[in-house]
């Protein structure tokens, strides 16, 4: 597929039937929070409804054995796009919290003991944060924090001083949700493991924006989300390195991940990735995650991150052009821009770009620690996907020019 943003466009009905905003048409600056959905995407689910419906590993009829093969299906398709050596290295959840929550109670809670310590970095989504607090309070371990350099960047020398002798989980985004810096994951994974460290990582916003290889950077969990790579809202991926997801227990039990149980209590499970899959399982999520990685390798992972790239500087650019705007990540890799309107308040801001038909984030985007690092209460957001253009950074630039209108926008 020959990368055109332009052509891409007509491939998302969000886009294409011109849906509209306040009166505007709608220009989508929330990627980071999820993203619209191709064609192929919304059929693929379809197929699901209108010819496929049944459940997986419940029946022995056509219909059921034909959807065990479009889950393992998925499953080899999700360890090709992020390099994982084999599928059952592949477990199928709701989203990125529940599996980082699957590895923090699977993993760490059985294995971490009093005086352990886990490694996290200030600028963590809550979802890689709050479930490490909670294995904190059952096991006794400690939860601390690898200093950022001075603009927010996770650095090697930084991790390197942060490892003691008591660190047994560093748990890092690779690309931050609010500064959209890019750790280097694959020399802090060789770090870690030299200590006999784990390293997971939260790929929520690296893994649709650019290519991942599991098996090159040696991470030994990488967990992320559906709906943020064009994919259906409620599914998402947790691979973890066999070996260890072998040790790992069920965070869920129930119908579909034991082997059998009986009157006195006792039970066993299967082995991974099933172990994990416990209840039907979100099928339609499924099969529309297929239909989104297809549609992204056709794309082509490397194209989207590099005209990211230029977006992004581009973006960085025009803002800073309008002299009404303070950006807290002008060299962050990611395609995010984190910024304030001067003198205005977050929300306001962003309720004044809404009168204008453009949609971005704003608040604290689910890393409160962060603010207090960045010295501010809030700030707005603005992302970026493949099928942004020029035109809609141009918007936001005029928008922000005109942000202290705010009051007008609804009087």
């Amino acid at each position: 597929m020959m990368f055109d943003p332009y052509v891409l466009r007509k491939d998302f009905p969000m886009i294409a039937n011109g849906i509209k905003m306040q009166g505007h048409p709608l220009i989508w600056l929330d990627n980071a929070s999820t993203t619209f959905k191709p064609y192929p995407v919304i059929k693929a689910v379809e197929r699901y409804y209108y010819e496929e419906t049944s459940n997986s590993h419940r029946g022995d009829y056509d219909l059921c054995f034909k959807m065990d093969q479009e889950v393992e299906r998925t499953r080899e398709t999700v360890a090709a796009f992020i390099g994982a050596k084999r599928p059952e290295e592949i477990v199928f959840t709701s989203g990125t919290t529940s599996s980082l929550n699957l590895l923090a109670f699977g993993y760490a809670s059985k294995y971490l003991k009093p005086g352990d310590e886990i490694l996290l970095t200030e600028a963590e989504h809550a979802s890689n944060v709050l479930p490490w607090y909670k294995v904190k309070e059952m096991t006794g371990c400690e939860v601390n924090f690898i200093p950022l350099t001075e603009e927010g960047r996770l650095t090697v020398e930084n991790v390197r001083k942060s490892l003691t002798e008591k660190t047994k989980i560093v748990s890092i985004a690779e690309v931050t949700n609010v500064l959209a810096y890019s750790a280097p994951i694959k020399e802090i994974a060789k770090i870690c493991h030299e200590n006999g460290i784990l390293l997971a990582v939260d790929g929520a916003q690296s893994v649709p924006h650019k290519k991942t290889d599991v098996a090159d950077s040696d991470v030994d969990f990488l967990s992320f989300s559906g709906h943020k790579l064009c994919g259906p809202t409620g599914i998402g991926v947790l691979y973890g390195k066999y070996s260890l997801l072998e040790k790992m227990d069920p965070f869920m039990t129930g119908g579909g991940n034991n082997a059998k149980f009986d009157m006195c209590g006792d039970a066993s499970f299967l082995a991974p990735p099933m172990r994990f899959e416990a209840g039907t399982q979100n099928l339609e999520g499924i099969i529309g995650l297929r239909a989104a990685i297809e549609y992204l390798q056709k794309i082509g992972m490397e194209e989207i991150e590099e005209y990211e790239k230029s977006l992004k500087k581009y973006a960085v650019e025009q803002i800073e052009k309008t002299g009404n705007a303070i950006i807290y990540n002008h060299d962050s890799e990611g395609p995010i821009v984190t910024f304030n309107v001067k003198d205005v308040f977050a929300q306001d801001a962003a309720t004044f770009f809404n009168s204008r038909g453009i949609a971005v984030r704003s608040g604290q985007h689910c890393a409160k620690i962060l603010m207090d690092f960045l010295g501010t209460v809030a700030t707005v957001r603005a992302s970026f996907y493949f099928y942004t253009t020029k035109e809609d950074i141009d918007a936001l630039a005029d928008a922000i020019a005109h942000g202290k209108e705010f009051l007008d926008a609804y009087f």
